[in-house]
């Protein structure tokens, strides 16, 4: 059980102690209370979580986990913009932690990695965190995160599991922990392992939007539709006050209306809720990296069962203009090229793609991912925009058993999956139309004749 927050340690006068019974290096009572609350609206992707932060900077300036904190959430918009913010937050982070604990000493030093685009040292270091103080929950998540973006589920599940044997279910942030483990068992194919978890949390808190995401992806992958939809509309009560997870949320009861073929559906989803432009949310992220992908893989499902889009393309190809060389987030990527190629941005698109291509001849796991499995990717979509299907076949047929690696969901990666499918389809390749037939039947427990993206394929080309 965590101990009481603000017990003094010994021989460390006035040093605190967090929710989790973790010495954390301030003499403010406040500061640490306002940092236990950052912590757990961070965990449940609440709105108020900067506010939370900020508050804790205010009671006690040279807090240095707190300012290694800051640069933390520059980092995780992916978004190289934020990055000279990160690398000031870092600096500070370090004046103040020359006499911290060496726990939070570790945690600057990941921060440090983080931006250097050594993302590998960086788990490394949070996973020592967490083997040696299994409750620091911020290294567990930025684990769990960051592994997730690498393609890397068996990580994920086995921190999941060495997490869940050292929490207890009167632990703050204990629900999250079960959220977590219920994706990475759903990630990594166990659907019976990964409900049961996601339920747990939802008992816990209803508006654990990660166990609601969570649970949303096992009845994805299962065909659950109905469900699916049942479930995100039960829940939308709980929304208010959540960050742009929500928009994610709402898309995932797009895929399931869009499995349904209920196409009006999905545009007033995508209008209304999760591409909803006049929002808040949007306003003051108006092209994070999620909602990104969250548009434009629904706009290239869309375009290809037929369904006209209108001019939804544009505004996302204008973003898309202004990150050329923000590589930060992999799979980001080819999701950006969609919206080039369909608004027939010739020259923005070859800016970008050779913009990758320096990026890529950089160090760390996330230019090596760029270099390697995004740029071929997005030149294949740019390929299939431009009718020519033999060669974007031709560029992603030898990256396919690597294309996980630029991270996503099984859901999430559907599209580029379609990608290859409709180029070899449209190129009468049939070969490799079964080879996609065949690796999605392998993974995917629902037939791809009951999909709406393989169906016509699967019947075409299997008999």
């Amino acid at each position: 059980m965590a101990q009481q927050r603000g017990r003094i340690i010994k021989g460390e006068p006035q040093l605190l102690k967090d929710q989790h019974g973790l010495a954390i290096s301030t003499s403010s009572s406040e500061a640490a209370a306002s940092f236990d609350r950052t912590i757990l609206a961070y965990l449940k992707y609440r709105t108020d979580t900067q506010q939370h932060l900020a508050r804790t900077i205010a009671a006690d300036p040279q807090f240095g986990l707190a300012h290694c904190l800051a640069g933390y959430f520059a980092m995780l918009s992916y978004k190289l913009a934020n990055v000279p913010l990160a690398a000031e937050a870092a600096r500070a982070a370090h004046a103040m932690t020359a006499s911290a604990t060496a726990r939070e000493k570790a945690h600057v030093e990941a921060l440090d990695a983080w931006i250097a685009g050594d993302i590998d040292h960086a788990l490394m270091i949070w996973d020592d965190i967490v083997t040696e103080y299994p409750t620091d929950v911020l290294a567990f998540r930025l684990a769990h995160f960051n592994n997730f973006w690498l393609g890397r589920p068996e990580a994920m599940r086995a921190s999941a599991e060495q997490a869940f044997s050292k929490w207890g279910q009167d632990m703050p942030g204990y629900g999250s922990i079960l959220s977590c483990r219920c994706f990475a068992n759903e990630e990594c194919g166990d659907y019976a392992a990964a409900e049961p978890s996601g339920r747990a949390a939802l008992e816990i808190d209803p508006a654990d939007f990660w166990g609601i995401h969570a649970i949303a992806h096992v009845m994805e992958m299962q065909g659950r539709r109905r469900e699916g939809i049942d479930l995100l509309e039960n829940h939308e009560q709980y929304f208010a006050g959540g960050n742009n997870l929500i928009h994610h949320l709402w898309w995932h009861r797009a895929m399931f209306h869009l499995e349904q073929r209920e196409f009006e559906a999905v545009l007033d989803l995508y209008d209304r809720r999760f591409r909803n432009l006049a929002s808040p949310l949007n306003q003051a992220l108006p092209d994070l990296y999620i909602d990104v992908q969250n548009a434009a893989s629904m706009l290239f499902r869309l375009d290809r069962q037929g369904v006209n889009v209108g001019d939804r393309w544009i505004e996302i190809a204008d973003k898309a203009e202004q990150r050329i060389g923000d590589c930060l987030s992999a799979f980001t990527q080819p999701h950006w090229m969609m919206a080039l190629a369909a608004t027939g941005r010739d020259d923005a698109a070859s800016r970008m793609l050779e913009a990758m291509r320096v990026f890529g001849l950089g160090s760390g796991a996330v230019a090596r991912v760029v270099g390697t499995i995004a740029l071929p990717v997005s030149d294949a979509v740019l390929a299939h925009r431009r009718g020519e299907y033999g060669r974007a076949v031709d560029l992603m047929k030898p990256v396919l058993d690597e294309m996980h690696r630029l991270g996503g969901s099984h859901a999430q990666q559907d599209v580029l999956e379609q990608l290859f499918l409709d180029s070899a389809v449209n190129a009468n390749r049939g070969e490799d139309v079964r080879l996609m037939l065949a690796r999605i039947t392998a993974r995917h427990p629902i037939s791809p004749e009951r999909r709406i993206g393989y169906a016509e394929a699967a019947r075409q080309f299997r008999h």
